[in-house]
């Protein structure tokens, strides 16, 4: 249990962040940079300590997707650069601009807004869409968009981008005519004489699988966290999860049968049971759909949910534990003992991925930073 009466908590491991890092390194070598992809709170992990610790380890840029994510970064006193991902609405440029954010433009509108401030020149990123159906130029439209922001001299032509998005499939096909295309396009742009000194297209998944698309830099998300893509593609790098999410058993009573659990009565007790009450739920960003599905760990040993998951609180079954005792530690995501409950495992109870299993906590959840295996900063 941590101090200030915090039952319910996430360890990020650092050293397990920076060690991804390094083996991301040692993977594409030391002339790829390495733009770490720190949005969504970091994936649920803690944006600024996430975004330190990567840049310490090797990385050389970071990558958001909303305004408002580089400027947190910003005021905590990032300076490395700054890549917004996403859509760049017009009344955000001028944040941007104070805050040295870079953007991924698409539209004339934006470009000319941001070649107006002062502080320039500004760097610029041009999102290509090669097969997602999202954010991002058609392929034929990236050549006239270029030449009209060669005409704004208050912007620098840095960096072209796309994303893959079949990377983490089985069947490589769709993720290599991307590439094709991605590929023509640079070629078209370089024969009309643009040259873009950071063109990066790979992601986590892609770049273990397509080292030829590593070009000047890559852009890993999910590995840094030392999760697996997908379940059908494992990363062929030795990564270490840096998350563990715990709590705390806060009850321990008997339950007689044909006791019912929780809303909805959807659990009856069959036979005599020992029941825990846990303080975690949908209010902490624990999924509802893990009601009657899920398990955590205490004493090393898995206790399976009973009932639903209500705003605070789960109930799980201890009967087979022995010496469960108010205080004793609960582990929700992570290992205990001999025991192991992946956010991969989380994520197939819940009917998810593991992506929304850690970027779904929420700010209840305190977030615990460790180096060496000791705590050395907790938020709140």
């Amino acid at each position: 249990m941590l101090p200030n009466g915090v039952l319910t908590w996430a360890e990020i491991d650092l050293d397990a962040i920076a060690h991804n890092v390094q083996a991301i390194r040692q993977f594409v070598g030391p002339t790829v940079e390495i733009i770490a992809v720190v949005k969504a709170n970091a994936y649920g992990h803690g944006a600024v300590p996430v975004a330190r610790a990567v840049l310490e380890a090797g990385a050389t840029r970071l990558a958001v997707h909303r305004v408002q994510e580089g400027v947190e970064l910003r005021e905590a006193g990032l300076t490395a650069p700054i890549l917004l991902l996403g859509y760049l609405p017009p009344s955000g440029v001028p944040l941007l601009a104070e805050h040295r954010l870079t953007p991924a433009l698409t539209d004339r509108e934006t470009a000319a807004l941001l070649a107006a401030q002062p502080g320039g020149p500004f760097p610029v990123h041009i999102k290509v869409d090669t097969g997602m159906s999202r954010y991002g130029l058609m392929p034929d439209e990236v050549l006239p968009f270029v030449r009209y922001l060669a005409t704004l001299p208050n912007l620098q032509l840095e960096g072209l981008f796309s994303h893959f998005a079949t990377a983490d499939a089985a069947d490589p096909a769709p993720m290599l005519a991307q590439w094709a295309t991605f590929k023509a396009l640079l070629a078209a742009l370089e024969a009309a004489g643009f040259h873009f000194p950071v063109r990066h297209i790979c992601h986590g998944p892609a770049l273990t699988q397509l080292p030829e698309a590593h070009l000047e830099a890559v852009r890993p998300g999910i590995l840094l966290y030392g999760l697996q893509p997908s379940s059908e593609w494992r990363c062929p790098l030795l990564l270490r999860p840096a998350l563990t999410l715990k709590s705390t058993v806060v009850r321990v009573q008997s339950l007689a049968v044909g006791s019912a659990i929780g809303y909805g009565r959807t659990y009856v007790v069959r036979e005599p049971m020992v029941a825990a009450l846990v303080p975690i739920g949908y209010g902490d960003g624990y999924h509802r759909l893990l009601s009657n599905r899920g398990a955590v760990l205490i004493h090393g040993q898995r206790a399976p949910l009973r009932g639903r998951v209500s705003m605070d609180q789960i109930v799980v079954d201890v009967t087979g534990i022995p010496g469960v005792q108010v205080g004793d530690e609960v582990v929700v995501v992570g290992r205990q003992g001999d025991g192991e409950i992946t956010a991969e495992e989380v994520g197939r109870w819940a009917e998810t991925i593991n992506y929304e299993v850690t970027t779904a906590l929420l700010p209840r959840v305190a977030r615990a930073y460790l180096r060496e295996g000791r705590i050395i900063a907790c938020v709140p």
